[in-house]
């Protein structure tokens, strides 16, 4: 039985290096997630400062109903070993 993943959103621009750092942990982490470029799709900047509660730096990383935060949040969640029950909620 495969395991069910929470939905993961991650708001990332071009060139970002912590946005690449993040999505490299996340896809070692073999999850899908869904990834919005607000450079593409500037309209999106402004649901993500939202939903940040006005954090406009990238990556911001949603994972199902929690903000976990940028890439430093990310990997510190990881080091302490909490990351994949917020992947894989039971």
């Amino acid at each position: 039985m495969s395991k069910v993943q929470a939905k993961i959103t991650i708001y990332v621009t071009p060139y970002c290096p912590y946005c690449v750092r993040a999505k490299s942990l996340l896809n070692a982490k073999e999850v899908n997630f869904t990834e919005i470029d607000i450079a593409e799709q500037p309209e999106q900047r402004a649901e993500m400062i939202q939903k940040s509660n006005g954090i406009t730096s990238v990556p911001q990383i949603f994972i199902g109903s929690i903000h976990l935060g940028g890439c430093d949040d990310l990997l510190a969640t990881e080091a302490a070993g909490k990351l994949d029950q917020l992947l894989f909620p039971s």
